[in-house]
């Protein structure tokens, strides 16, 4: 099928609008009013529409002009991304680079690195999103994304996934002021424990079996899904659970979270982050070099 509505005519048409007359929109494109003239004819002829009418001097867009300029203009700006995205693929950098973030860590360590980024490359489409356990390693290993940061496993061979660490995480029971188990004898046995409702966090994978982490809870859980969500819930009272220390710790000075020992205390997680080796993006290389050097405790 062949199309009338060209690049060429959008841009005429843009012109004409902004100018205010097809004399103005020549001289601005560097083409003779003939060439307007006739491109606007031509449209018109092709559509079976009237694009402009005069007033005065002035030639003013019709409502059926209106409306193919206005999306004609959002045509022409997706033209203009696309010429740009190709030259960055062409230079070695990605036009659009997917960041999945681990939900153990709160997103605020990124936004301060994407704001230093756009200072190098303003250009970039950047995509954002968590996910939860199993998730962030099926993310890389599916290529949902470029980079998986806060993924707690390194991957299976074979998969042509590099892996680095960047934080140890420590966790800790924790429950609301005035929980039964405040009133408990200290350290906490499993078979105390497992007599209250868990607050766990869903995992965000779509494609393997979900699992769970550091669940004692013989009662129904209540599900959420993200760390911050469950802490809000651990805070209003509504269950138990184990969170990483970091990311409670001004709620425990404040006291709207009670830390707890427990007999086998959970262990130490290393974290990391992962990319495939076959990735050789600028992009990428520019994030796991900031992040290498960043502190994430």
């Amino acid at each position: 099928m062949k199309y009338p509505i060209t690049l060429d005519a959008l841009e005429v048409l843009d012109a004409i609008d902004r100018k205010g007359s097809f004399a103005a929109a020549a001289n601005e494109l560097f083409r003779v009013p003939s060439a307007i003239s006739y491109t606007v004819q031509k449209l018109e002829q092709d559509l079976n529409v009237v694009l402009f009418r005069k007033e005065g001097r002035k030639a003013v867009l019709t409502q059926a002009g209106k409306v193919l300029l206005e999306q004609g203009r959002d045509i022409l700006e997706a033209t203009e991304r696309l010429a740009i995205a190709t030259k960055k693929a062409h230079g070695g950098w990605e036009p659009v680079f997917n960041i999945a973030i681990d939900s153990i860590l709160s997103f605020d360590f990124i936004y301060p690195l994407i704001a230093r980024f756009y200072e190098v490359m303003p250009d970039i489409e950047i995509n954002i999103y968590e996910e939860v356990l199993g998730g962030a390693q099926e993310a890389i290993t599916s290529n949902r994304a470029d980079l998986v940061i806060g993924t707690g496993a390194e991957p299976m061979p074979g998969q042509a996934v590099k892996y680095q660490q960047i934080q140890r995480i420590e966790w800790i029971f924790a429950v609301a002021p005035g929980h039964e188990l405040t009133k408990a004898s200290l350290p906490l046995s499993r078979q105390q424990i497992e007599q209250h409702r868990f607050i766990v966090v869903r995992d965000s994978s779509r494609n393997q079996a979900p699992r769970s982490q550091r669940v004692f809870s013989k009662r129904p859980v209540l599900s959420v899904p993200s760390v911050t969500e469950k802490i809000q819930a651990q805070c209003l009272g509504l269950g138990v659970g184990f969170i990483p220390a970091h990311r409670i710790r001004d709620l425990l000075e404040q006291g709207r979270l009670i830390a707890l020992p427990v007999e086998n205390t959970a262990p130490v997680e290393i974290i990391g982050m992962a990319w495939k080796t076959t990735n050789n993006g600028k992009v990428l290389r520019w994030f796991i070099e900031q992040l290498s050097r960043h502190d994430f405790v």
